[in-house]
């Protein structure tokens, strides 16, 4: 886990911790990595704790899949011929569509945030990568300002934690799912410490 610890300028070295957390998860969930990346994942480094299980049996899992393999893995699960076996929305974990009220309710909080679509990026912002890459943001700093740890909670209660825990569970037990398994195990962990430490804060 020190692999992705890198210090942010003017941020706690716990929050530095937490948004890297939420940057590889979104890197991983945006699109299939890289042969760079397996590079990296085969050198995490895990412990006794589960999430720490997780972080070995992902470098062991990056290192047996090239990234041909990984990219078909990654459609096989998000993408597919007419759609992947998993829809990585909020909107479709909430009220079983795609562009529902979900959407609409974050691209109102990233208005009053000041966060817009970057472009050329198709997917709607409910997706899964997307929610992930604005809490990182909102910890980093990088739209404007660190986000009060209130006001991070309030982000992750109402786009995050109503959802994300089950869209990790379906990923981990993804009959696709290789790879991205163990990030599912993290991805799902790492939620319920975050739940943890939010419920603490108050």
């Amino acid at each position: 886990m020190q692999a992705i610890a890198d210090n942010i300028s003017g941020v706690t070295e716990e929050d530095t911790l937490r948004a890297q957390f939420y940057a590889l998860l979104s890197g991983l969930l945006s699109g299939p990595p890289t042969d760079e990346t397996l590079k990296q994942l085969k050198d995490l480094e895990g412990d006794e704790t589960d999430i720490g299980r997780a972080f070995a049996d992902l470098a062991v899992a990056a290192s047996g899949i090239s990234a041909d393999e990984v990219e078909d893995e990654y459609n096989a699960l998000f993408i597919g011929v007419t759609q992947g076996e998993l829809l990585p929305y909020a909107s479709h974990y909430l009220t079983g569509f795609l562009c529902e009220q979900p959407l609409a309710d974050l691209r109102g909080e990233m208005a009053v945030l000041g966060i817009s679509r970057a472009d050329g990026v198709t997917e709607p912002e409910d997706h899964i990568a997307s929610v992930l890459e604005i809490m990182h943001g909102l910890i980093t700093g990088i739209f404007g300002g660190v986000l009060e740890i209130s006001d991070q909670k309030k982000f992750f209660d109402a786009h995050l934690e109503t959802w994300a825990p089950r869209f990790f569970e379906d990923l981990e037990a993804a009959s696709n799912a290789a790879l991205y398994r163990p990030v599912a195990t993290i991805g799902r962990t790492f939620m319920t410490i975050e739940k943890e430490a939010f419920a603490m804060s108050e």
